[in-house]
């Protein structure tokens, strides 16, 4: 069987609103957690407790990705912006004579 190689380049990954679109998803994770509570007892009837658990685990990751993706969107704007300023300039050597 043959190696399967791709035919083109891949394209360049899309760039959004990230920081966004993790905070909508992880405040919907806490009001589904927060609209279940009070229907506890029905879902602990039918088994079902781990929908409930399942929102709050949703949430609580989405605070970790908040972190995560607030932390690179500000690593993506430093690289940025040390790109555009250009090589940091040389410091003369204090150990060498001057000439």
């Amino acid at each position: 069987m043959a190696k399967w190689t791709p035919r083109h380049e891949a394209p360049e990954p899309l760039e959004g609103p990230i920081v966004a679109t993790i905070t909508g998803g992880t405040v919907l994770w806490f009001a589904l957690f927060l609209v279940q509570v009070p229907f506890y007892g029905w879902f602990d009837d039918r088994d079902l407790t781990w929908w409930v658990w399942t929102c709050l685990a949703g949430g609580g990751l989405g605070l970790i990705g908040i972190w995560y993706v607030r932390g690179r969107d500000a690593a993506i704007r430093r690289a940025r912006a040390a790109e555009d300023a250009g090589p940091p300039a040389r410091e003369p050597d204090p150990s060498s004579p001057a000439s």
